[in-house]
């Protein structure tokens, strides 16, 4: 992904930013406690986005009520945290979007790293365009079209070319690329944030103005801002193994989950609860909307959720 680094996200306890530069260095910074020998705690690695924040809320929770677990959490921007993990300065990673060349040096050569099997939630990134803007030229959903656009979607930022809006430099995408290989009168503007994104495309529905960015779901912003999905060259195995020559759509990716190999096997009840954590999308988009749009903490949105779906969230226990 994307998936994708923002602020750091209330209610979330220890919470440490990094940045994306010397990745080797910075999982140094990371909890003391990870894989801390008899000391009762986990250190989960949460990303920036809020989806990824509501998974590792009602994680916390329950390691926390129902396991007796002292849970720390650690903010790391998506390749820096393969390596923390590695090295078992975190305990597990709960939402990847697909990181092949961390999965071949940690998970098949080193094998510092396991999988944890799937989140149960699929992922996709694309680029869309508010409904109402769709309902009003249907043209614009199909990417052959977007030039036409062109100057409907210019902004300061973009100068003389369509704004295609991003969030954060550090989220993995394609979109420059795209934009250079289907010849396309766009220029990527990054709001810096996935927060920042968010402000800046409520604010455009709030003017009914038009708007085209990178996106992904699951995401809760869809449930406040309709949006439709523009249609790029159809996605085909291997289309995107060249990064400088992608032009073809995001693929639909099954979100994994991710565990230090030494805490895999010694992490006891936690390691086997974390490897059971599996819900669905709508559980995800519940938790995430009561975080950002109802201004809950992680903790407060866990509770809420964990009182209401008991009879999920228990099998993950025995």
């Amino acid at each position: 992904m994307r998936l994708r680094t923002m602020s750091v996200t209330a209610g979330v306890s220890a919470l440490l930013l990094l940045t994306g530069c010397g990745a080797a260095d910075m999982t140094k910074q990371a909890s003391p406690f990870a894989g801390a020998q008899g000391a009762g705690t986990v250190t989960l690695s949460v990303q920036s986005w809020v989806g990824a924040q509501a998974n590792v809320g009602v994680a916390q929770y329950l390691l926390e009520h129902e396991l007796g677990y002292r849970v720390d959490t650690v903010q790391v921007d998506e390749v820096p945290a393969w390596d923390a993990l590695s090295q078992g300065r975190v305990d597990a990673i709960l939402e990847d979007w697909g990181h092949p060349d961390q999965e071949k040096r940690y998970v098949e050569d080193k094998k510092t790293i396991v999988a944890g099997g799937g989140l149960g939630v699929t992922g996709h990134i694309g680029w869309y365009v508010p409904t109402y803007f769709a309902r009003q030229h249907p043209d614009v959903t199909d990417w052959k079209n977007l030039n036409k656009y062109a100057g409907r979607l210019r902004t300061a930022e973009s100068g003389g070319k369509g704004q295609l809006l991003d969030g954060s430099p550090s989220y993995v995408t394609n979109d420059k690329a795209l934009v250079g290989n289907l010849k396309l009168n766009y220029q990527v503007v990054f709001a810096g944030s996935e927060a920042a994104q968010i402000t800046q495309m409520k604010q455009f529905a709030k003017e009914k103005k038009p708007f085209l960015t990178y996106w992904y779901s699951p995401q809760w912003l869809f449930e406040k801002v309709p949006m439709t999905e523009v249609k790029l060259p159809a996605y085909k195995e291997g289309c995107d193994a060249d990064a400088a020559k992608v032009a073809c759509a995001y693929p639909h990716t099954p979100l994994q989950k991710y565990l230090n190999t030494d805490f895999a096997k010694n992490g006891g009840r936690a390691a086997a609860f974390l490897k059971k954590f599996k819900w669905t999308t709508e559980d995800q988009n519940e938790v995430s909307l009561m975080i950002a749009n109802d201004k809950m903490s992680a903790q407060e949105a866990a509770k809420k959720w964990v009182d209401s779906h008991p009879s999920t969230w228990r099998a993950w226990l025995s």
